[in-house]
């Protein structure tokens, strides 16, 4: 099976590594929450956790590919692209090591009925959980004719929908990236590392 490379967003990278997690992040979701930034982030070496209580997406696609971390290695995922998506009761959570031992980094936002929201949002996953409902799905269509901007590789299996429902979302992810990502009620801790998003 052939695997395509996540696709970058054309605006621009932020890149979380070989800095302290703390200063880079805080200024990284600082931005979000204030409005429009372009959003694409890795952790090194390091999957993340994302949760929120209800995902509401329109124009969503899924196809297998690869995704690169910030030391180069490759990692298989499953690609999956939303155009417009809605997420309530946002939770993204990371470990990384530091000189001083593991530091948690958890990022909460999208509460009290104002969610999150995100602009042709492109995931790298490798679990995803969740209550779903697709609307005007197609399963098994050609990767490269996908009906959303990003594209898989001709002859790969894909999978498309009108619109995505995902209620009790958990997934962990590789890579995360969006033309735009607003964080409304943005909250950042940092923790013991012993308790991420679930």
């Amino acid at each position: 099976m052939k695997f395509r490379t996540l696709t970058k967003t054309h605006a621009g990278r932020i890149i979380l590594a070989a800095v302290p997690v703390a200063v880079v992040s805080t200024v990284l979701m600082a931005g979000v929450a204030n409005g429009a930034v372009p959003v694409s982030f890795a952790v090194s070496g390091s999957q993340f956790q994302i949760s929120a209580t209800q995902l509401d997406g329109t124009g969503f696609s899924q196809y297998a590919g690869v995704t690169n971390d910030t030391a180069g290695k490759p990692h298989q995922v499953a690609i999956a692209n939303i155009a417009s998506a809605n997420l309530a009761d946002l939770c993204q959570s990371v470990v990384t090591d530091t000189p001083l031992g593991k530091v948690g980094l958890v990022i909460t936002a999208g509460g009290g009925g104002k969610p999150a929201t995100a602009t042709d949002l492109q995931i790298g996953m490798t679990d995803l959980k969740g209550d779903s409902t697709f609307n005007n799905i197609r399963i098994g269509v050609d990767a490269s004719t996908v009906k959303t901007s990003h594209k898989g590789a001709a002859g790969d299996f894909a999978q498309d929908a009108d619109t995505v429902k995902i209620a009790h979302l958990e997934q962990t992810a590789w890579s995360t990236q969006a033309s735009v990502f607003t964080l409304t009620g943005m909250h950042l801790k940092l923790t013991d590392g012993t308790k991420g998003c679930f």
